[in-house]
């Protein structure tokens, strides 16, 4: 389970930033990274033990994303509040941004929830994880640094009956430059099984945060899915965020080996 926390969050304190002050060209985000639920919200009407389980949150991502922020002197930003509560990787018009249904388990609390109390858990958590990131953003482009936007989630070995393969999926869309040599670095690795655009792609509405503050930006991006059985303890967490850091030290996007311009992205206000 997720550490304790205190029983309820203001909005300042569900979204962390670590190393604000990063060195390297990427910021990362873990957009799952808690399972913690806010007294007021209760267990939203589920047994406590499904708070541990994948619908409540990334296991193991946060892990990795933190080693890899350490080791790399990259940013990093984290939700600090359940997916259950409302869906930070999600745009404000989708019908799961505060999801009734998770994988096939119903979210009680989430059922009738009146235009207050929906506004109420946007400006809880999903507004200062964006604004957050805007700010970081624009602040570092402002200053000439370059920015490369990478967001870390894992996934469950199986997903309604289906086994999922994939030890790592890379998620893009027609922007390739960062994508493109990740896929390569990770598909030279022996007995790995590299999932390109699985198990999830940008079709299936997983790829906000990078739509809104990368794509809009100019900005290089992709998303990494793990398989949470492959970072459930510390041994596989050290594995692959070692991995990737290894990647990611020599990483170029495609076309910035031969220009630096587009890659130093634009900056744009931060959509309401």
């Amino acid at each position: 389970m997720e550490k304790a926390r205190p029983a309820s969050l203001a909005p300042s304190e569900t979204v962390r930033v670590t190393n604000p002050g990063g060195t390297s060209p990427f910021v990362l985000t873990c957009d799952h990274a808690s399972n913690f639920l806010p007294s007021e919200f209760g267990t939203l009407g589920l047994p406590v033990e499904h708070l541990s389980r994948h619908i409540a949150w990334d296991p193991g991502a946060l892990p990795v994303a933190s080693r890899m922020a350490t080791a790399l002197d990259a940013t990093l930003v984290e939700t600090c509040i359940s997916r259950l509560v409302i869906d930070c990787n999600r745009p404000l018009d989708a019908p799961d941004l505060v999801p009734p249904v998770s994988e096939t388990t119903a979210i009680p609390g989430n059922s009738g929830l009146s235009d207050k109390q929906r506004a109420a858990r946007i400006d809880l958590a999903w507004r200062p994880f964006h604004d957050t990131i805007a700010e970081i953003i624009d602040r570092r482009l402002a200053r000439g640094q370059e920015t490369r936007l990478v967001s870390v989630h894992s996934f469950t070995p199986v997903y309604r009956g289906k086994s999922r393969p994939w030890h790592i999926g890379i998620i893009h869309d027609d922007d390739r430059r960062l994508a493109a040599p990740l896929i390569s670095a990770l598909q030279r690795l022996a007995g790995v099984t590299v999932g390109v655009n699985e198990p999830y792609s940008p079709a299936d509405r997983v790829y906000f945060t990078l739509e809104r503050h990368a794509r809009s930006r100019g900005l290089a991006c992709a998303m990494i899915e793990i398989r949470n059985d492959e970072i459930s303890g510390e041994i596989g967490q050290r594995k692959w965020a070692d991995l990737l850091t290894g990647i990611f030290s020599n990483l170029e996007p495609e076309e910035a080996r031969g220009s630096r311009q587009r890659a130093m992205g634009k900056s744009v206000q931060s959509a309401s």
